[in-house]
C-alpha cells in the first residue's frame, strides 16, 4: 500500500492521495485558517470507517436494513515528550433502521476484534473501545 503527499501552500496544507486517487487536505489544525484534518483527526477517520465498513458488510450480509449510519470518534491523548498521541479512542456508532440487536453487537465486536486493521494496528498502545446505539437506544 501506498499513499502520495504534495505541498500545496507556502504552509502546512498538503493533498494526500491513496490508490483511487481522490485528494483529502491534510493541514495544521492548530493554524488559523486551516484547510484540512489534521493527522491526529484522520487516525480517527481511519478507525471509524474501517469498523464502519466491516460492520455495513456484516449487516448487509444478515439482510438488516440499516437506513443511517453515524459515527463519533473521540480519542483522548496523553503527553510523551513533545508529541501528544492517543492513549484511548471511543467510537460510538449510532444506527437508524430495522436491526437486530444482538447482530449489531457481534458485527462490532468482531469489526473491533477481528476485521478492523487499523484498530488492530493500534492495539497494545492505545485502547479502542465502541458504544452503539440504535434507533436512539443505547445496547449493551
Amino acid at each position: 500500500m501506498k499513499v502520495v503527499l504534495d505541498r500545496i501552500n507556502e504552509d502546512y496544507l498538503f493533498e494526500g492521495k491513496g490508490k483511487t486517487g481522490v485528494p483529502i487536505a491534510i493541514d495544521n489544525t492548530s493554524q488559523e485558517g486551516a484547510a484540512g484534518a489534521s493527522p491526529m483527526e484522520l487516525l480517527l477517520m481511519g478507525v471509524g470507517g474501517c469498523s464502519a465498513i466491516d460492520v455495513i458488510a456484516i449487516l448487509k450480509k444478515q439482510k438488516q436494513e440499516i437506513k443511517s449510519y453515524h459515527m463519533e470518534v473521540e480519542g483522548s491523548r496523553k503527553e510523551v515528550k513533545e508529541a501528544k498521541p492517543f492513549e484511548s479512542i471511543l467510537v460510538r456508532i449510532f444506527l437508524e433502521g430495522d436491526i437486530d440487536p444482538k447482530k449489531a453487537k457481534r458485527a462490532a465486536e468482531l469489526s473491533f476484534d477481528k476485521y478492523c486493521s487499523v484498530s488492530i494496528t493500534l492495539e497494545g498502545s492505545v485502547a479502542v473501545s465502541h458504544e452503539i446505539l440504535i434507533n436512539g437506544k443505547a445496547i449493551g
